[in-house]
């Protein structure tokens, strides 16, 4: 529970809206107890046919009656043996009681006479009004209540969204790849929102209905507390059995989510690959993987359910045997006039028979705000667990982060070095071995070699979303673990194979990155990426055209020129191109190709390919294999001498061909 608690802070952060739903659950209590408590004068005095006038004069008769009679019987038990000092003390103890009493009703007569009615018609008119205006009342309280008990479980986790997100975009890649989107996205939404549903529940029910537990007992407890606790005497063993399955549901839940977490991964491969799936007629089979995730869910949940369906009858067993005990006792007090129980004192006035209905209804007060307490177990239960899922994203640390006293990192004007690198995803896998390599700024440098070489891994170095294992790179002799990730993000423009545009417009796509840009430098940059033409004549809505989710709504070329205009207003010293042709036709190539042509110059650019056309862009090639350096000079040297860069370029030029 002590993530819970963290999340419960975040809602007591609002100080004035948590202190108003304490203050209205505390008023619905408080008006709960007293609409139940008008059973009292409805036997004793409206159901007699008398008026509260009459009745409180009854009662001072009655009770001056009562001690006359008690000092009467006490001089006569004066006479010193053992028995009769018992008896005396006995007496005593009653005259005390009733003088008690008599005291009572001499001070509230005066306020009787003054306000209340003098027959028992209006009395009833009277009572009736109270009750009707105490419902009303408590129903306003009620509705106040619920209104800002969801404004804090909404508070709170709007903060803890904020926390989570940022939280999320400090995770490394290597993070995102460990944990998978699907069960991110589940944390996000399916946890986020059985937290929501704890948080409600618990500022709402597990608040206002203990308070109107509380009133309804303290109200038993001022007829007769002996008694009250007589009833209560097994309330231990229930709530010792519901502690035990209250940490059994908690486990349950948080291996539904885990398996819920498992459903998310399965809808998003299939929506992401519905085109492979489709094509080669792999529904059946998709069905019945998710058959198996939602069948395995299913079962978690029908035993959360099994779990849950005990607490009702706990509580209601608690209830009965509540109420049968209250019974019994209290029915042996009022029908025998006594006021001790086994020798133990229950009272020392005898309850009349108007008290003990009002203690009974009191007790039946308690049992349906318990009941809606059984409800409780299992959400906050499953809100707890959602917790525990939640801030193991937010306390881990990311593993690339900035040093505490960073290193200023100037615009890049030197060189990029990788002094004998060496770098695995998972220990003992070695995907870089020794890497050292030298980029003067101002080059661009083309990396070729097959697929799973580490082509990409080397470039993702740069940037730093990996640190090396062994080994460092160094920007303009700076180790990049030694400077600030922003300063040196901020230098590098990335266009990778398969360019990611956001579902927004046109325009907030190629300012992503530049939010300062003015819509003219948008412009410019389009231009010199060759795509305002497209742009404004091609698209409906021109720079204000929504691309759709990802850019579904424009070609391949169309979305890796956009790409290009975002990195062009970037203007980054360093140019990262990741198979960034790849996906596009030939003529789309070409444009591209004269594009970079002019963007590169004065820049350090890295270009990964196959294509024999960007080879061309570049002043130096590096041929990589099994993550090593095989060889690195121009396109004649390496035709000569490299065995392997020859046979990648036959291949090309055969595919070309």
């Amino acid at each position: 529970m002590k993530n819970f608690v963290r999340a419960l802070r975040l809602a007591l952060r609002y100080r004035w809206t948590f202190a108003g739903s304490v203050a209205c659950a505390l008023a619905v209590a408080l008006l709960w107890g007293a609409n139940i408590g008008t059973v009292y004068p409805f036997v004793e005095v409206v159901f007699q046919g008398h008026s509260l006038r009459e009745w409180v004069d009854d009662q001072i008769h009655d009770t001056s009656q009562a001690i006359a009679a008690y000092e009467s019987q006490l001089d006569q038990a004066d006479s010193g043996t053992p028995e009769s000092g018992v008896e005396a003390d006995f007496l005593r103890t009653r005259i005390a009681a009733e003088q008690k009493a008599l005291a009572t009703y001499r001070w509230l007569r005066p306020w009787i006479y003054r306000y209340l009615p003098a027959d028992a018609f209006g009395t009833l008119v009277l009572i009736i009004g109270l009750l009707m205006v105490g419902t009303f009342l408590k129903n306003i309280f009620f509705i106040a209540h619920s209104i800002l008990v969801n404004r804090l479980a909404q508070l709170a986790t709007f903060d803890l969204r904020k926390q989570f997100f940022r939280r999320t975009l400090r995770m490394s890649l290597a993070d995102f790849s460990d944990e998978g989107t699907s069960e991110l996205m589940s944390r996000f939404t399916y946890d986020m929102e059985s937290l929501v549903s704890g948080i409600r529940l618990l500022f709402g029910k597990t608040v206002r209905e203990p308070l109107k537990m509380a009133a309804c007992l303290i109200g038993a407890a001022w007829i007769c507390w002996r008694l009250l606790l007589v009833s209560l005497v097994l309330a231990p063993v229930a709530g010792i059995l519901i502690g035990r399955l209250s940490k059994t549901l908690k486990r349950a839940n948080r291996r539904a989510m885990e398996e819920m977490s498992q459903i998310y991964s399965v809808l998003e491969e299939t929506f992401q690959g519905i085109k492979i799936v489709q094509a080669f007629t792999m529904e059946r089979f998709e069905r019945w993987r998710f058959h198996q995730s939602s069948k395995k869910y299913y079962h978690k949940a029908m035993r959360i359910a099994r779990y849950d369906s005990l607490s009702h009858p706990l509580t209601e067993l608690m209830g009965i045997v509540t109420i049968s005990l209250a019974i019994v006792a209290g029915a042996y007090l009022v029908l025998k006039g006594e006021t001790h129980l086994f020798g133990i004192r229950m009272s020392d006035r005898p309850l009349s028979l108007a008290s003990l209905l009002a203690f009974y209804a009191l007790l039946a007060g308690v049992s349906d705000p318990a009941r809606k307490m059984s409800e409780v177990f299992n959400r906050l239960q499953r809100a707890a667990a959602a917790c525990d899922r939640i801030y193991a994203v937010i306390d881990r640390e990311p593993e690339i982060q900035s040093p505490p006293s960073a290193k200023r990192l100037p615009r890049h004007r030197r060189d990029i070095t990788f002094d004998r690198v060496s770098f695995g995803y998972n220990p003992g896998q070695t995907v870089l071995h020794d890497i050292s390599l030298t980029i003067p700024y101002g080059q661009t440098l083309a990396v070729v070699g097959p697929n799973g070489c580490g082509k990409s891994t080397l470039a993702n170095l740069i940037p730093r979303f990996f640190d090396p294992t062994e080994g460092c790179v160094r920007i303009d002799g700076v180790d990049l673990r030694q400077v600030r990730l922003r300063d040196l993000r901020r230098q590098i423009g990335l266009v990778t194979q398969e360019p990611l545009l956001f579902d927004a417009t046109v325009f907030d796509n190629i300012r992503y990155g530049s939010p300062g840009a003015s819509r003219e430098q948008v412009i410019e940059a389009a231009k010199q990426a060759h795509a305002h033409r497209f742009i404004v004549q091609q698209l409906e809505h021109g720079y204000e055209t929504m691309v759709g989710s990802r850019g579904s709504q424009l070609s391949g070329g169309q979305r890796q020129r956009i790409a290009l205009a975002r990195a062009i207003l970037r203007d980054p010293s360093i140019l990262i191109l990741d198979e960034a042709t790849s996906q596009v036709d030939l003529e789309s190539e070409q444009v591209i190709h004269r594009v970079l042509e002019q963007f590169i110059r004065d820049r350090t650019a890295l270009v990964i390919t196959h294509r024999l056309a960007t080879l061309a862009l570049a002043d130096r090639i590096v041929v990589m294999d099994s993550g090593q350096i095989l060889d690195c000079g121009n396109h004649e040297e390496l035709l000569r001498r490299c065995s392997l860069y020859r046979r990648l370029y036959d291949i090309q030029l055969g595919e070309t061909a």
